[in-house]
């Protein structure tokens, strides 16, 4: 929080009453030696006298609100002003030549002093800034009245002089109270930037979340209705069509993942690991993902590793996998005949992949909005080719954030050649091959599953899904319905969604685990559409790790439920035998 000038002129007027008394013990010092007497030791009494009703003042305004106080303080400040100002005139009349430049000296400093301190608040400036200019403007006078026979033109000099630099001091008030409030308007102009800037970003958060979630609640219809339709009897025709609709429900995931991918990049949410890769193995894996889609295009697909080229690396596997798919499916989409060349070879220290095609190419002044989000080389593209222009923002974000770069070298007509170089880590070579994770162990006995969902659809598809196994489920609408139902009997595995009416999936799942009933250590799977970042960290939040996404996997969510029923059965084994 910051202070505003009324406050500010507080606090500096406390801390400096050390620095005011020291400076006023030196005055007095000094007049005495220049004209010994009993009145500069007067003076400072009733200056200190003064100090500490002006102390006690500010004391008491100090976090206050200002109405109430600015006129005690107004007049303490004009009379601390005059009482300091005075020792001048003693000095100026009394001090001979050097009294006159000592006086003179010390009003100046405290104009300069006040103006710099007081400047937040105009009557707080005038009050102090008018008494010292008067003392200045008088002293000259002050001779002139008291030394008649004195000569007119030395102090027809020092009196303009002096009104020069009350003039020059006065504009220095105006310019510093200016630029204080030009200060003033930025700051406030920043703050509103900044209002506005973090009322967009959480607009934008909502809008993803919303979107995610809607779409992806009948997403999972869609794609769970094709999963069982693929198991029914069908003839040629119903096949193309299932895969039309796959195809379709593919495009519209992967712009889902595209947009929660984009949005964990800005908010510096995207995380990596580092795992060994073989490389000719993956790019085994890219080239049979788009053989299909290669040779229904009559192109030819060329992977090539160069001999020197590690062939295992350490690196985050899925962003690796992932940037070269966009760069081998850019090149596939937008090349119409001729060769597309995958490459890999060792540069330096880094590690080169080469992503070139014969395709249409890139015109010199859009190779770099290419890599701008939501963007395309020209209109025509998009209406031609489709793409949302996400998929190499996202590419050349990912590559800087492991420490690389991505690249591109493109001639209009004559095709394109993207570069993606990543530190080159070689992974060191194990005596025996790691085994593959072994898949869950099935229950021996049937589970009871607790499904809570809203959607009646999303609902029945799970039931669909483990029925074969032969396991009972419990179905509950809302999170307040699956509480009850937790209280009057035992499931093996809940699986709960996130956003419901009523009482949500993190509300219930913390009122079952926080109560000492039936199902407090029964495992909870989080089943739901809201797929960002700190959707999963909620779920983290309360104790639940593993949260599966719509629309569902099928072999995901039996794999879940079952190994999370192993482990809580195992646990209760041990627990019983240890209290046998």
């Amino acid at each position: 929080m910051t202070e505003n000038g009324f406050e500010t002129i507080v606090r500096t007027r406390l801390a400096g009453m050390g620095t005011r008394l020291a400076q006023a013990a030196l005055a007095a010092c000094i007049a005495w030696l220049l004209h010994p007497s009993p009145w500069p030791l007067a003076w400072l009494g009733a200056y200190v006298a003064a100090q500490l009703v002006d102390r006690h003042l500010f004391t008491r305004a100090q976090g206050q609100d200002e109405r109430p106080h600015q006129t005690p303080l107004i007049a303490s400040i004009i009379a601390n002003v005059v009482i300091f100002s005075s020792l001048s005139v003693y000095n100026w009349c009394l001090g001979g030549m050097e009294g006159k430049i000592f006086a003179a000296i010390t009003i100046c400093c405290s104009l300069i002093s006040v103006t710099l301190t007081m400047y937040y608040r105009k009557r707080y400036l005038f009050a102090a800034f008018v008494p010292h200019a008067l003392y200045l403007l008088s002293l000259p006078l002050i001779s002139l009245v008291g030394q008649p026979r004195l000569s007119n033109w030395p102090m027809a000099v020092v009196t303009v002089s002096i009104v020069t630099f009350v003039a020059y001091a006065m504009v220095a008030v105006r310019q510093l109270n200016a630029s204080m409030m030009a200060l003033i308007a930025a700051k406030d102009e920043a703050q509103a930037a900044r209002n506005v800037a973090e009322q967009a970003n959480a607009a934008k958060s909502n809008f993803l979340a919303v979107i995610t979630h809607e779409i992806r609640t009948p997403m999972n219809a869609v794609v769970s209705s094709l999963n069982f339709l693929r198991r029914t009897p069908l003839n040629e025709e119903q096949k193309a069509h299932i895969n039309m609709l796959e195809s379709a429900s593919d495009v519209l995931l992967g712009l889902l993942n595209d947009v929660l991918d984009l949005s964990r990049i800005e908010a510096g949410k995207m995380s990596f690991e580092r795992q060994p890769v073989d490389v000719a193995e993956m790019l085994r894996g890219l080239e049979a993902l788009f053989r299909a889609q290669v040779r229904e295009k009559g192109l030819t697909l060329r992977v090539s590793i160069a001999p020197e080229a590690p062939a295992r690396i350490v690196t985050d596997p899925l962003r690796l996998r992932q940037i070269l798919f966009n760069l081998v499916s850019n090149a596939v989409k937008f090349t119409d005949h001729g060769l597309i060349s995958l490459r890999v070879r060792q540069a330096g220290d880094s590690l080169s992949f080469e992503v070139e095609d014969q395709g249409i190419g890139i015109a010199e002044g859009d190779l770099e909005r290419i890599f701008t989000s939501f963007e395309q080389a020209e209109a025509a593209t998009t209406r031609r080719y489709g793409g949302t222009g996400l998929g190499l923002a996202i590419s050349r974000r990912l590559a800087q954030l492991m420490g690389g770069e991505l690249s591109v070298r493109s001639r209009r007509n004559e095709g394109s050649c993207f570069y993606l170089t990543l530190p080159c880590e070689a992974a060191v070579e194990t005596a025996a091959p790691v085994a593959a994770p072994a898949a869950p162990a099935m229950p021996e006995a049937p589970l009871h599953v607790l499904i809570v969902d809203d959607h009646e659809v999303n609902r029945r598809i799970v039931s669909l899904f483990i029925q074969p196994f032969g396991w009972a489920w419990t179905m509950a609408d809302n999170g307040a319905e699956a509480v009850r139902l937790c209280r009057e009997q035992a499931f093996d595995v809940i699986l709960m969604d996130m956003q419901m009416p009523g009482m949500d999936g993190i509300a219930a799942t913390r009122h079952i685990r926080g109560t000492d009933g039936l199902n407090r250590a029964t495992p909870v799977v989080a089943l739901t559409a809201n797929a960002l970042e700190s959707h999963r960290q909620a779920w983290s939040d309360i104790g639940v790790q593993t949260v599966l996404t719509k629309p569902i996997d099928p072999e995901q969510l039996v794999s879940a439920l079952a190994s999370h029923a192993a482990q809580a059965w195992q646990v209760g084994l041990v627990e019983d035998e240890a209290a046998a």
